[in-house]
């Protein structure tokens, strides 16, 4: 049985990696919670090793709930063990990035023409809000500020699905996309054409076009990947790690 604990520590006693705070809940669900959002974060990046016992010491904790932990985030496929490594933080090959994109580009496609179709104003509001606040944001380069909205918006048209077989599968892509989105901000210009492509796709919801809100969307997600593999194709040519 899992201990319990009801303590909050400071972040300093753990390190940068972790934010050390838990409220009474149980050790191993903390644990994994806080691998898990580092990775999500890029904190702990592609490729990089996770070992057990340096990990136990910066959380405060034994080494059985981080081994529990990466292996939920395994089965999750934010981790992958190797023969020389050990654990890692996993990475994304070409042919990952398709695949994601490909289901995201299904998903997406229909929630946004869900939104199109019968989001209320107070949701048209927030999405001509949140691309006016992108614009502004990008004006002054602020780049975490803009990826914060970013996946707001994300996050907002998923909310629009009412089925919940699609709302499901989101749900399961959402660490994924949340990670690659982060990754997507470091590529030159891409951020920049993300808050243009989310203008379109808003005017087509805004308008309940929602063929036209369709087309948007997937457009917007075939450029993202195309932006994608081409830098993980620059990474190869270099001696980079996958994405």
């Amino acid at each position: 049985m899992a201990n319990e604990v009801g303590i909050e520590k400071a972040p300093e006693a753990t390190g940068a990696v972790f934010s050390g705070r838990h409220d009474r809940r149980k050790v191993t669900d903390w644990v994994y919670e806080e691998i898990r959002q580092a990775i999500i974060e890029l904190r702990l990046k592609p490729g990089e090793p996770l070992r057990e016992a340096t990990m136990a010491e910066q959380l405060g904790v034994s080494k059985t709930p981080v081994r529990e932990a990466l292996a939920r985030l395994e089965q999750e496929g934010l981790v992958e063990t190797t023969s020389f490594k050990g654990a890692v933080v996993s990475g994304y090959s070409s042919e990952d990035l398709q695949e994601i994109y490909e289901l995201r580009e299904l998903l997406e496609g229909a929630a946004t023409r869900a939104a199109a179709t019968s989001a209320s104003e107070e949701t048209l509001m927030r999405l001509a809000a949140l691309v006016a606040q992108s614009r502004e944001l990008h004006a002054k380069d602020d780049l975490a500020g803009l990826a914060e909205l970013l996946g707001a918006f994300d996050l907002l048209i998923y909310e629009q699905v009412s089925n919940e077989r699609i709302r499901a599968l989101i749900e399961n892509l959402k660490a994924h996309l949340a990670r690659i989105g982060r990754l997507t901000e470091e590529i030159p210009g891409r951020v920049k054409a993300s808050v243009q492509e989310h203008a379109v796709i808003v005017d087509a919801i805004a308008a309940r076009d929602a063929d036209g809100a369709e087309r948007a969307m997937r457009a917007h997600i075939r450029s993202v990947l195309s932006d994608q593999l081409e830098a993980a194709e620059a990474r190869s040519e270099t001696g980079g790690e996958s994405a």
